[in-house]
């Protein structure tokens, strides 16, 4: 890599983790919204499931 490997390998690893984070918070913000949600509304998974399979 004409002595840049660590340069390119390094921007490779600070993607991935920048990706591997934004996957995350993503998914920790759908949990908290999901249960504002229910807090709101006053239903719980089981409902929401019962529901869908009626």
């Amino acid at each position: 890599m004409g002595g840049y490997g660590l340069y390119v390998w390094g921007s490779y690893a600070v993607t991935l983790i920048c990706i591997v984070g934004e996957i995350l918070l993503i998914s920790r913000r759908y949990r908290t919204l999901e249960k504002q949600y229910s807090l709101i509304y006053g239903i719980n998974k089981e409902e929401i499931k019962n529901e869908t399979t009626s």
